[in-house]
């Protein structure tokens, strides 16, 4: 659905007829109770040239143009499915390479040695395959979203699309702040926000002014809640990491409106969330010191020793800040011992490299939450800090905006509490090992399940802001304001026209996120269970009848990942005889089926963007969050 910009009219004008002077303090600023009032005012050259463009060497296919590129899961899967076929590793594939591998995998993943393949087998078979080293992500730890040396990760940065600053002039309330530095942020939110104008906004403000701030900070995160249809995750979630002592970024709302000249008067493009920046003055804040190193890692394989060379391990970690030789070597010296220590020397020293309890909180709060678009799984959105006097490493959350059961997991409300997270998460797996940082962890879950976890008590956060936003939202689209009101009605939020007629059931994403409400007290029931002993809760990686537990499988087979998406395909395209199973025959038939399906230029080889192009016919579009909205 395109943006309906609201020129400034009566309803507006008595919206936001009550102006104030810009907060003074990050106490001031970053509050739940109101809602800031922000212009942007932009030449024509300057707001055409916030566009993004594509920047070769982009891993995912992107396409340059006006900011949405060709994309789809085709684009994610296709680099390790070209790695998993192609046998002589010269980019291209051919006839025989395709069949040849389908053939060899309906005998490889065929455990039971039935001559048969079922959907659990295909699911485990190709996590399996397409993790392995040189494939996207390297070193088994499945698809990664790093982008080229020097990029932006995530999927959209690694699709090779870049955004650039451009300097316009900001408005914060009654404060003019002439000459910032803005440009697009996001991944999935950027492209599932593709066919809007209402992207989010990174904005530096001292960028061509020195010391220019607003309540003491130099940048602001302006983040457009498009996966979110109730606008509450970001806020409450970061909220609730707080509340247990882990320092999440604090975060607050705007009502945010563009001018550009001949395009918009002060358009409203809607009402956005302020979040903290990660950085010096949050460290501060945080920490009591500017100093330390800050960290944003992308990766499944996170402190896994890959030598001493820093620059292999420079684009995974995106650090944040410059760091020392010291920092760089503190890094090495917990990815050797997580790689290379047995586990009574893992148990003994890992004190000190990691802050015991304040991990066992974050990791508490993290998985209370289901929040699966994090370190649990893909391994984005959070962030590690390296403290100067301790020298041990702390986490935060970062980008909560498919918190609450928002995000791939089918019930999320049952997401079990001991096996969380990938089999394969090597980091996770061993530290959880470890008896002082199991004990804190089910302690602090025991903890919060008394006191900040409670439903009753989410829920009147819940309402308090709903009051607080929904003339802020209705302002944007009365589409927009029903789904809100369902949200807070606790009922499910039906899919936009766009969803519905665009995006097939399944894929990336869930098709209704579910209400807070709702999800809280589900949860805090399902987590109850499982302290009690009364409930295993339901394994991400699988578990009796799914695809690969820690008891079953295992291993890389077992995992959430890209399987789950094209296995089923897989199944429904091979089973000719409607069976539930594949046999050898109707493998090789698919393989030869789809290599030809894939060759529309009819030369018999098949490049990477080939096959992306046709797994993106094949498979549903992902789902980064449009049904947030």
């Amino acid at each position: 659905m395109l943006l309906r910009p609201i020129l400034l009219g009566l309803t507006l004008i008595a919206s936001l007829s009550s102006y104030a002077a810009a907060p003074k303090s990050g106490t001031d600023l970053f509050n739940l109770s109101r809602i800031w009032n922000v212009t942007f005012n932009f030449s024509s050259n300057q707001w055409s040239s916030i566009k993004p463009g594509e920047v070769q060497g982009g891993r995912f296919g992107g396409r340059p143009g006006n900011g949405a590129p060709a994309m789809g899961p085709g684009n994610f899967i296709a680099p390790g499915l070209l790695n998993a076929l192609d046998s002589d590793h010269n980019g291209v594939l051919t006839q025989g390479e395709v069949t040849k591998t389908f053939e060899r995998w309906a005998v490889e993943w065929d455990t039971r040695k039935s001559g048969l393949l079922n959907a659990d087998d295909l699911r485990a078979g190709l996590n399996k395959a397409l993790s392995q080293p040189g494939g996207p992500g390297g070193g088994g730890g499945g698809p990664g979203l790093q982008a080229r040396a020097g990029g932006r990760n995530g999927i959209s940065g690694a699709s090779g699309i870049d955004f650039k600053f451009v300097e316009g002039q900001l408005t914060f309330e009654e404060t003019d702040l002439p000459r910032v530095a803005v440009r697009y942020k996001g991944n999935g939110t950027y492209m599932d926000a593709r066919n809007t104008e209402k992207k989010s906004l990174k904005v530096d403000l001292n960028a061509f002014t020195k010391k220019q701030k607003i309540a003491g900070l130099s940048k602001l995160n302006f983040h457009n809640n498009i996966t979110d249809p109730g606008w509450m995750n970001e806020p409450l979630g970061h909220q609730l990491y707080r509340d247990a002592g882990v320092p999440a970024p604090r975060t607050t709302y705007a009502r945010v409106n563009i001018t550009v000249p001949g395009t918009w008067t002060n358009a409203y493009f809607g009402l956005y969330s302020i979040v903290e920046n990660p950085d010096s003055a949050w460290a501060e804040d945080r920490f009591g010191t500017k100093n330390g190193a800050i960290f944003k890692p992308v990766t499944r394989a996170l402190f896994n020793y890959q030598g001493e060379d820093w620059a292999k391990y420079q684009q995974i970690y995106d650090p944040k800040t410059t760091l020392t030789e010291e920092q760089k070597r503190r890094v090495l010296d917990f990815s050797k011992l997580i790689t290379q220590a047995d586990d009574e020397e893992l148990a003994r020293r890992l004190p000190e490299f990691l802050e015991i309890d304040p991990f066992a909180r974050y990791l508490a709060v993290t998985v209370w939450l289901s929040s699966t678009d994090s370190i649990l799984t893909i391994g984005q959105n959070y962030l590690v800090y390296l403290h100067p006097k301790t020298q041990r490493f702390h986490f935060a959350p970062w980008d909560l905006d498919r918190a609450f059961g928002n995000f791939f997991f089918p019930s999320p409300e049952e997401l079990s509490i001991r096996e969380a997270w990938n089999s394969d998460n090597r980091f996770l797996e061993r530290v959880m090992k470890v008896e002082g940082v199991r004990k804190a962890y089910l302690g602090a879950m025991e903890e919060f399940q008394k006191n900040i976890f409670q439903p009753t008590r989410l829920a009147a956060q819940v309402n308090a802001l709903a009051k607080l936003l929904r003339p802020a939202i209705q302002m944007e689209s009365s589409e927009a304001a029903s789904r809100f009101d369902s949200v807070v009605a606790d009922k499910p939020t039906p899919p936009t026209q766009e969803t519905a007629q665009d995006r097939p059931q399944g894929g990336f994403g869930r098709r209704s996120p579910p209400p807070i409400k709702s999800f809280t007290l589900a949860r805090h029931r399902s987590v109850a269970d499982q302290l009690a002993g009364k409930s295993q809760g339901k394994p991400l990686s699988g578990g009796p009848g799914g695809p690969g537990g820690r008891g079953g499988r295992g291993g890389p087979g077992g995992n959430f990942g890209p399987g789950n998406f094209i296995g089923p395909v897989l199944l429904t395209a091979a089973d000719l005889d409607a069976d539930g199973f594949i046999n050898r025959k109707e493998m090789l038939t698919l393989g030869a089926k789809w290599f030809s399906e894939w060759d529309r230029k009819g030369t018999g080889n098949v490049t990477q963007e080939d096959l992306a192009t046709g797994l993106n016919l094949l498979l549903p579009r992902p789902n980064f969050g449009t049904e947030g909205r």
